[in-house]
């Protein structure tokens, strides 16, 4: 068998094509609680805080040279060293949120599959055959 027909046969399987599918569909989710966390969440946990844009919390490590401006943009074009803690507050409340989501959504897929277990299935009907050897057999067993 050629590698070609090997690599093929293996990327027609239902699992990568699955992988496939379920990689799309999770980089479209990953943009859906991107937003909602920038978008909805961030500022909501600004206000509270008293801080509107989380993403823009930094400590500089070095110095400025002059005529750079103080935002976190033009220091890290300058290539000034900055620690930007606040792009990880946000990037660790995204984790968070996307984690609870997924752990919600396993959650319900366990509980209903848990659901159709319990339910037993219908035994099938007993061919008719069947039916009539145990009428015969049961008539035979009451005269002897």
């Amino acid at each position: 068998m050629s590698i070609l027909s090997e690599f093929k046969e293996f990327a027609v399987k239902g699992n990568v094509i699955d992988l496939a599918v379920g990689v799309i569909i999770g980089a479209a989710f990953g943009k859906i609680v991107d937003s909602l966390v920038a978008d909805i969440i961030m500022p909501i946990v600004g206000l509270v805080f008293g801080r509107l844009d989380f993403s823009n919390l930094y400590v500089v490590l070095g110095t400025a040279p002059p005529g750079v401006a103080n935002t976190l943009a033009d220091l890290k074009k300058a290539g000034v060293p900055v620690l930007a803690y606040g792009n990880f507050i946000t990037i660790a409340v995204n984790f968070v949120i996307l984690a609870f989501i997924i752990f919600m959504m396993v959650k319900q897929i366990n509980r209903l599959k848990r659901k159709d277990e319990a339910v037993p299935a219908a035994a099938p009907a007993t061919p008719e055959d069947v039916v009539l050897l145990r009428e015969i057999r049961d008539s035979l067993k009451q005269r002897g």
